[in-house]
């Protein structure tokens, strides 16, 4: 179990903004933690990163308690914040291989660190732009070049925040592969946080709800979406004409509708709840205290 969390409690003052959460990540895993903002996402990560202590609870990263871990136990994680804002002045190649110098004491027979400085560039794409200083690279590049940092020490975890935030949808595509190959390949564990719920549904095997301070849903975007009751939409072009209709039973419709006209039925596309309908119900039940004890149940 590479991330274990039970009663994880924290206050501030008299404020509680976390109350008794729950969860766990394994190896390889791909984790989505999705929540209004307030929620307790970015003190969540924090104690885990273990650069902040939680008021109570039980807390294992790679079976560590993360506020006692030593460099040994650093050397395994890897973090992508939202923007980096130093290190202008370096080359792109040199600040690599750099950071990555750090790494190779920490290196296993299993798990050599870091990341080879050409490979690590190739993989993020940024080829053509290895010699041109930090300062100089656009947005999306300086992006790119913040997830090679995180990934330079080969970590078998990795925070990933707001990842692919000034991206263009190319450049967001070749992201999402890499998340996979990393998590595929190398048996990285991954923990985002996204406000982009197309993204998620994408890249998680996983999705965590987090509102009010508790863990309010968590599994596949496939069960979060059957814990919330949704008409489907069914469309389909018969005779020239497009025709659109919501049932809360799409396969019987469906199955009716090709018994009914068995020919000249064409185009057929049934359309179920996204992973953003389902987030934005769960919240919304959460926040006027509808939700009921089976619907925040863990799957």
């Amino acid at each position: 179990m590479v991330i274990d969390v039970r009663d994880l409690r924290m206050r501030y003052g008299s404020v509680d903004v976390l109350h008794g959460v729950d969860f766990t990540a394994e190896q390889g895993e791909v984790v989505a933690l999705l929540g209004p903002n307030g929620a307790g996402k970015t003190t969540t990560i924090e104690i885990l990163e273990g650069f902040r202590l939680p008021s109570a609870g039980h807390v294992r990263v790679l079976g560590v308690e993360p506020a006692k871990g030593d460099e040994v136990w650093r050397a395994k994680l890897g973090v992508v914040l939202q923007s980096w804002r130093d290190h202008a002045r370096w080359r792109v190649r040199e600040l690599l291989d750099h950071l990555g110098r750090y790494y190779e004491p920490y290196g296993t027979p299993g798990r050599a660190r870091p990341f080879p400085t050409d490979e690590l560039i190739s993989t993020v794409g940024l080829e053509e732009h290895a010699a041109k200083k930090v300062g100089k690279l656009s947005g999306g590049q300086r992006r790119r070049l913040d997830v090679a940092i995180g990934i330079v020490g080969k970590p078998e975890l990795l925070f990933l925040d707001e990842p692919t935030a000034g991206f263009d949808p190319h450049a967001r595509r070749d992201f999402h592969d890499l998340v996979h190959r990393l998590a595929d390949l190398e048996g990285m564990t991954i923990l985002l946080t996204t406000h982009d719920l197309a993204e998620a549904e994408k890249l998680a095997d996983r999705i965590l709800v987090l509102a009010g301070g508790r863990i309010i849903a968590d599994g596949s975007p496939d069960q979060l979406g059957r814990q919330v009751a949704g008409k489907a939409e069914v469309r389909w072009t018969q005779d020239g004409r497009r025709h659109v209709h919501a049932t809360d039973d799409a396969t019987g419709f469906v199955r009716e509708l090709f018994a009914q006209h068995d020919r000249g039925i064409s185009e057929l596309e049934v359309r179920r709840n996204t992973l953003e309908d389902t987030y934005l119900a769960l919240v919304q039940r959460h926040e006027s205290g509808q939700a009921t004890e089976e619907e925040v149940a863990v799957l």
